[in-house]
């Protein structure tokens, strides 16, 4: 970030930049003045200190009006952006109701995750936020933690371990592997033994945040590895290769597919996916999102 101007920030307040967007849009000193609750000479001296701190008229007065020069209309939208942050910034701290908010509120996961709770978490914004927005990134564990300290995201989901201090996480859910196959494979109808599994042509899905135990089952029957459970089911879905993937997700994605999904014993490794949020800060709108994302899971 280049230095600032520290100066020229103690000279602008946000009742400036609220007579500037007023005016910007009523184009009469009055109506702005009535809308604000401040008087006419009030305004008049605003309007003194915006043309000194930006070094332009920008307003020319007419039979009409207040007409914007060319350098205030350069500086609308950049007004108008920094009114909005002042804005959802301070929202945080008023009451959260779901059906009036404006937020966009930010979430990490992996794209396993993403798939499983992604529809749900959409037509839950519909129905009871349509206002607020949602959006979804994928980024590495220490990423996450960075972002969420400084208030950049709301929630991270993934596969953590212990978190570091400022921040508090839950279990979101808990899953097991299960194996996927097309329906009509020739070899495999609701049953894969051990043996079959050992030999049979795999694709895997090998993640930056994969365990080794999850390395380790890549045999020697491979087929292919991609870098996404997603793709590893369109591409089980589209030839006689199986997968091994998350359970919830197989399940929720198999009707669509077209698949089968098989449930062996002998696949051990458990998942756990995790919530985790800033721990101290309080936030209703937070709070509710992480709500809708429990909902979307069950």
């Amino acid at each position: 970030m280049q230095d600032i101007d520290f100066n020229n920030i103690r000279r602008m307040d946000g009742s400036l930049l609220l007579v500037f967007h007023e005016l910007l849009r009523e184009k009469r000193a009055t109506t702005v003045a009535h809308r604000l609750g401040l008087s006419q000479s009030a305004i008049s001296h605003a309007l003194t200190r915006l043309r000194d701190i930006f070094g332009d008229p920008l307003f020319v007065r007419k039979p009409h009006g207040l007409e914007p020069t060319r350098r205030a209309l350069e500086l609308k939208p950049r007004v108008e952006a920094l009114l909005q942050l002042a804005d959802e910034t301070l929202a945080r701290e008023r009451k959260f109701v779901p059906a009036e908010s404006k937020r966009r509120f930010l979430l990490t996961a992996p794209e396993f995750v993403t798939a499983l709770i992604g529809a749900r978490l959409v037509e839950s914004f519909r129905k009871t936020a349509p206002h607020a927005s949602v959006i979804l990134e994928s980024a590495p564990h220490q990423a996450a933690f960075q972002a969420l300290k400084r208030g950049e995201i709301d929630v991270a989901l993934g596969r953590f371990g212990t978190v570091p201090p400022g921040l508090v996480s839950s279990v979101l859910f808990e899953d097991r592997y299960c194996i996927v196959a097309r329906r009509g494979h020739p070899k495999f109808k609701g049953r894969v033994t051990v043996e079959a599994y050992e030999t049979a042509g795999h694709i895997f899905a090998i993640s930056e945040g994969a365990t080794e135990e999850e390395e380790s089952n890549t045999s020697a029957a491979l087929l292919a590895a991609v870098p996404r459970w997603l793709t590893v089911l369109v591409m089980v879905a589209a030839s006689d290769g199986i997968g091994t993937v998350p359970l919830r997700l197989a399940e929720r994605q198999a009707k669509m597919l077209g698949l089968q999904v098989i449930k062996a014993p002998y696949l051990q490794n458990r998942i756990t996916v995790s919530a985790v949020r800033r721990a101290d800060v309080r936030d209703e709108g937070a709070d509710w999102f992480l709500e809708q994302i429990r909902a979307a899971v069950r």
